[in-house]
């Protein structure tokens, strides 16, 4: 089966990897067809293991060979499918969208907080398919009273996020 493995805080504050390294990894912890999309820490990789080990195999690999704590959230090709297929804003040049990849349960953790936010115009979240999609104005993404909640550190083995473009760009790799 095919599978894209979301890494969480790579290449930023100060976890640096290079994604030729990660695939390494993968391939010695018995991954196939492993490849990388862009640097933000997506692996595009086949096996014949369910989501729930290889996340196990995969966290324990990535924490020895990079001496950090790794989490990783595993999907598969039709699952990645439904994060792009479901998108519920219109594409808009002034905005950035993003979509959750989590721990079941999350997306309705991160809806309460972004309903305690503050917003900007034009910020908004909404949950289809059990994932969080929020749309922001671009230069607003980290500034955000919601985009400072995702930096909290009771959350940084729950979630991580990608701009639903980045999705396009892993189901073009799943499928060549």
């Amino acid at each position: 089966m095919k599978y894209c493995a979301f890494l969480r805080g790579v290449n930023v504050k100060g976890t640096n990897m290079k994604m030729a390294d990660v695939c390494q990894v993968f391939k010695e912890a018995g991954m196939n067809d492993v490849g990388s999309v862009l640097a933000s820490g997506n692996i595009v990789f086949s096996s014949d293991k369910n989501a729930g080990d290889l996340k196990r195999i995969l966290e324990q690999a990535m924490s020895v060979h990079f001496s950090y704590e790794a989490f990783l959230f595993i999907r598969s090709q039709e699952e990645t499918e439904v994060f792009w297929n479901s998108i519920p804003f219109e594409k808009n040049d002034d905005l950035h969208m993003y979509a959750f990849v989590g721990n079941p349960g999350v997306e309705t953790v991160l809806m309460e907080e972004f309903t305690k936010a503050s917003k900007t115009e034009n910020e908004k979240a909404e949950i289809i398919e059990n994932i969080l999609y929020w749309q922001v104005p671009k230069g607003n993404t980290l500034d955000s009273s919601f985009g400072k909640v995702l930096g909290k550190k009771n959350l940084k083995d729950q979630f991580t996020s990608r701009n639903v473009n980045t999705f396009e760009k892993i189901l073009k790799k799943m499928i060549s």
